[in-house]
């Protein structure tokens, strides 16, 4: 039988998103202190740690790996540094803000003259009907450890690279600091001035030539979430068959759970498969040769 084209496709597999163990976490050269990831989700690290170890033991089943990167600015529409209440002080993280908060000034940008501009943001993420905007904490900043992706994880796709004498894709999205980046295909709100946050068919077409595309990542709540669904809108319905999630790899945002089993819910209704990744190790070797 000749060797199938499989896609592993990671989503945002960082530091931050991570609930490490203290030894995967440096000291920071300046304080002392052991760095800590900034939004952990409850069960990632043992996910990545499943994702690696059956991309060491199956690397020659892969034929292709992209890696999704969260990548934000420290001044962010989502981070708790662009805003601020109407006394003018801090915001915690984990508020969520909506489009009448503003209008009624109980929140308001730092920057008085973003005002407009975030007005019309809000209005027409929640036009949308998909989330209200929440603020993180200040993660996956360009530059930091926390950016960086999981160690064990970075270890097996380097691995791969060896062996196959392929380069693992990296897929950047996030940048702009105008709009929620949740999804690696495109922005919740595309800014016309900025291609980066346009819907990237050029990634939809690539994942399109691919037989069987395995997908994982962090988190199944949020950026798994918001990628496969934009995925599974524009991908066409002829190759919704070849996307399967990897479930054992990719977990929650805790307090979100809800949201992960609704989209399970949805995506086995359009025809999506899943797999754990102990099982999925026996189709990878299968294709090895």
């Amino acid at each position: 039988m000749p060797k199938q084209a499989f896609h592993l496709l990671i989503i945002d597999p960082q530091n931050d998103f991570c609930d490490l163990p203290a030894a995967y976490c440096p000291p920071d050269p300046l304080s002392g202190t052991r760095m800590a990831p900034a939004l952990p989700v409850a069960g990632a690290h043992a996910d990545m740690q499943r994702l690696a170890r059956l991309i060491s033991a199956s690397a020659a089943g892969l034929s292709e790996i992209t890696v999704t990167l969260d990548s934000h600015q420290h001044l962010d529409i989502a981070h708790p540094t662009f805003w601020q209440d109407a006394q003018g002080e801090p915001i915690a993280p984990f508020t969520q803000i909506s489009a009448a908060a503003v209008r009624a000034g109980q929140f308001r940008p730092r920057l008085a003259a973003a005002l407009p501009r975030v007005q019309a943001y809000l209005d027409t993420l929640e036009a949308a009907g998909r989330y209200t905007h929440m603020v993180w904490p200040v993660h996956c900043e360009i530059g930091t450890w926390g950016h960086n992706i999981h160690h064990d994880l970075r270890a097996a796709c380097n691995l791969w690279e060896e062996q196959q004498l392929n380069i693992v894709g990296k897929l950047v999205k996030g940048t702009n600091p105008w709009t929620e980046h949740y999804s690696a295909v495109m922005a919740e709100v595309p800014d016309p001035a900025d291609a980066s946050t346009a819907l990237n068919m050029d990634f939809i077409t690539q994942l399109r030539r691919a037989d069987r595309i395995f997908i994982a990542g962090e988190a199944a709540s949020h950026c798994v979430k918001a990628t496969v669904e934009h995925i599974v809108e524009n991908i066409g319905a002829e190759h919704l068959g070849k996307l399967v999630l990897i479930e054992d790899c990719m977990s929650a945002v805790t307090g979100f759970e809800a949201q992960q089993s609704a989209f399970f819910a949805a995506m086995r209704s359009k025809g999506l498969g899943f797999a754990r990744a102990k099982d999925l190790a026996a189709t990878l070797q299968a294709n090895m040769n």
